[in-house]
């Protein structure tokens, strides 16, 4: 178990399907349909209604996803997880759910997103030229012309299907450079600088059988306090650090690297005073007394990284700022008869999975 609050997750997922506006979405706290935001009061509720129109799964305003539309995203990342995990998969649960429906709901969640987006381009007057409608066509060609006829069948889709959802893709793409061209993609090295540190945790807390925190009582933290102590000064006077580290630490993490933001704010500001090889003095966080030895002070391929995380978060800020504000005000229904029923299709014959990495690939041509 790591002790450090407040640290923002970088994760190299193997499993890649979005464009860089479904990066920036997925920043987003506010979900459309399902997945997030199923709170009572929450302004992006779903409205149950009857009404639909034959496969039509659910509707926002005037604009509506179909079942073939939905099936593509679907079977797209039902095969991208079954290549990587195989397809049992599906019989592992998230907090009681399948994760099929959990990866359902996500989908749905998601498809909502960019019918909203679509909403406000059409809002904003923002449509495709002809150079980016004829990408959309090759997009489409390409990843239409790669299925065979049962993936066809089982999606229920046509080529039209295809090129509907990756213009709308486009469009999405669109619109959120258009809000966040005028971000600054400047980030100084000292903004962006990633430090890497060695640390050694003494606790002032126990865990309970719930795993609940309970701090120490006075005395057990004056102890605390006396041992984090005397590791510090045994550490400046020379004893190797990664001994005293395997001896004492209580985390079960020793080595940290982060930048300005990302961690307690005590720890942070301890850390990025040091000097390399410098000790710090004993300092206190909420999981108790800390030691820390800075290993590198600054790291070029990290902090230049680094800048790329923080330029996009910025630019997701600013986007989900136009976006939360629109959504908030939208009229959506979902078909929970046809969405219920709706299952994976399990059949070797229907293994297609690069519908989001064709699209991205031609569409950044």
């Amino acid at each position: 178990m790591s002790y450090l609050p407040e640290r923002s997750l970088r994760t190299n997922n193997s499993i890649c399907y979005h464009t860089p506006v479904l990066v920036a979405v997925l920043l987003l706290c506010a979900a459309l349909i399902a997945g997030c935001g199923k709170n009572e009061e929450d302004a992006t509720k779903v409205v149950l209604t009857a009404g639909f129109d034959k496969g039509e799964v659910f509707r926002l305003e005037n604009k509506s996803c179909s079942e073939a539309e939905m099936r593509v995203y679907l079977t797209n990342i039902q095969n991208q997880y079954e290549n990587v995990y195989g397809s049992r998969i599906w019989e592992a649960k998230v907090d009681g759910e399948t994760l099929e429906d959990n990866v359902k709901d996500m989908a749905l969640s998601k498809m909502a997103q960019i019918k909203a987006i679509n909403l406000l381009a059409e809002e904003k007057g923002i449509d495709l030229n002809e150079q980016e409608l004829a990408k959309v066509k090759t997009a489409a060609d390409e990843y239409y012309g790669s299925l065979n006829d049962s993936e066809k069948e089982a999606m229920g889709i046509d080529e039209d299907v295809i090129v509907g959802l990756y213009r709308e893709y486009a469009l999405s793409e669109k619109l959120y450079q258009d809000i966040i061209k005028d971000i600054n993609p400047e980030i100084s090295d000292d903004e962006a600088r990633t430090i890497t540190v060695e640390h050694i945790l003494i606790k002032t807390y126990n865990l309970d059988e719930n795993g609940q925190m309970h701090e120490y009582t006075e005395n057990a933290r004056a102890e605390a306090y006396a041992l984090a102590q005397d590791i510090c000064e045994r550490a400046r006077n020379g004893e190797d650090f990664e001994n005293l580290a395997s001896q004492y630490n209580e985390d079960s993490q020793m080595t940290y690297s982060f930048g300005k933001g990302e961690i307690d704010a005590v720890f942070e500001n301890a850390a990025f005073n040091l000097g390399e090889n410098e000790i710090s003095d004993v300092i206190e966080t909420e999981y108790g007394y800390h030691v820390i030895k800075c290993i590198s002070t600054f790291n070029r391929e990290v902090t230049d990284a680094n800048k790329i995380r923080i330029v996009e978060e910025r630019r997701g800020k600013a986007f989900s700022e136009v976006y939360d504000n629109y959504v908030a005000g939208l009229t959506k229904n979902i078909n929970t008869e046809l969405w219920g029923d709706m299952t994976f299709i399990h059949d070797e014959n229907v293994t297609t999975c690069d519908f989001f990495e064709v699209f991205d690939r031609i569409w950044n041509s």
